[in-house]
């Protein structure tokens, strides 16, 4: 821990941790504008783990390699995984948030997680790690779509497929930009 806070603070870190100081703020500042926004000291709390645990999850991984692509790969694979959480347990990805099916996006990010460190975060381990989490996205996509997960609730059948597809694009994309590292070097 303490390798991150010796790091030199360049200009794409700084722009990093004001993005995620001011994600956090963002809810304080609407509740004293709107009754719309009522948060919790819990909501703040779970917030700021998912958050600042990203953000830390990606400054270690930096350390791990110089090329671009990784790193956008990091940054695409990590964004995917922050969204899924974050719209799943909001709002729900199929029907609300309290719908059984939408536990299966949880299993999801556990995959790319378990698969990840199995592959020691190498380039090589990365694409495929990724590429099977987006076959997973594909999966839930064909199951949602076959058994109309969701269809009678917002956003519906169609909703829920655009947003599993999405998601799969997110997933592949990353696989994509881990390969292109591989060929990098």
């Amino acid at each position: 821990m303490t390798e991150l806070a010796h790091r030199p603070w360049n200009a794409w870190r700084i722009a990093r941790w004001t993005v995620a100081g001011t994600l956090l703020a963002l809810p304080a500042v609407a509740m004293q504008v709107t009754d719309e926004v009522n948060w919790t000291v819990s909501d703040f709390v779970f917030a700021g783990v998912m958050i600042i645990g990203t953000t830390l999850l990606y400054e270690g991984v930096t350390k791990l390699s110089d090329s671009l692509y990784y790193r956008a790969g990091a940054v695409v694979a990590l964004a995917a995984a922050f969204m899924l959480v974050w719209i799943n347990l909001a709002v729900g990805i199929i029907g609300d948030e309290d719908n059984p099916h939408n536990a299966v996006y949880f299993c999801e990010v556990l995959l790319a997680a378990a698969t990840a460190f199995a592959a020691a975060l190498r380039p090589a381990g990365m694409s495929r790690a990724m590429m099977a989490t987006g076959g997973f996205q594909l999966l839930i996509t064909t199951l949602a779509a076959y058994d109309g997960w969701g269809a009678s609730e917002p956003p519906g059948a169609t909703g829920v497929v655009v947003l599993n597809l999405g998601f799969a694009a997110m997933w592949l994309f990353s696989a994509g930009l881990f390969w292109k590292s591989v060929r990098q070097q």
